[in-house]
């Protein structure tokens, strides 16, 4: 781009590398940020600041990994403004989540009742859909129901 007042969508979108479609996209996301200039017949022109902060997104958004969302957040916080797109940025630490402790089972003594009846379940266990007996249904949502008042 030549040292002109304003630089046409073509020309810009030519410099920066960027179809002109994104550069339209941009200006109803970034609506603060990037705000063209409207020519004759509703032609976009662009002036050196504006390509600078059109540079600033790409990077950021480009290079630097954030998302759109995260550059708005920027600009409402300010910081987009004070960034000088030639010094190194990079995003202030995520403060980390504390870790979830994870209850503990408690140790129990398994009834050896409870224990047979689940063993007698599980070599017994049905083969198919038509074959289920009620009956050990009953025992399997009866244990697990006792497994919840153990757990609890």
């Amino acid at each position: 781009m030549d040292n002109e007042y304003f630089a046409s969508i073509n020309s810009v979108s030519q410099d920066l590398g960027i179809p002109a479609y994104t550069l339209r996209y941009w200006e109803k996301q970034f609506p603060t940020v990037v705000r063209p200039v409207a020519g004759a017949g509703g032609r976009r022109y662009y002036r050196p600041e504006m390509v600078a902060r059109l540079r600033t997104i790409k990077d950021l958004l480009y290079n630097r990994g954030l998302t759109i969302a995260g550059v708005k957040k920027m600009i409402r916080s300010g910081e987009f403004s004070a960034l000088d797109t030639h010094e190194s940025w990079t995003p202030a630490p995520r403060p980390r989540p504390e870790p979830r402790l994870e209850p503990r089972l408690q140790s129990f003594d398994q009834s050896p009742r409870l224990q047979s009846v689940y063993d007698d379940f599980m070599n017994e266990r049905p083969t198919g859909p038509a074959s289920i007996d009620l009956t050990k249904l009953d025992v399997a949502v009866d244990l697990l129901h006792q497994a919840r008042e153990l757990l609890n």
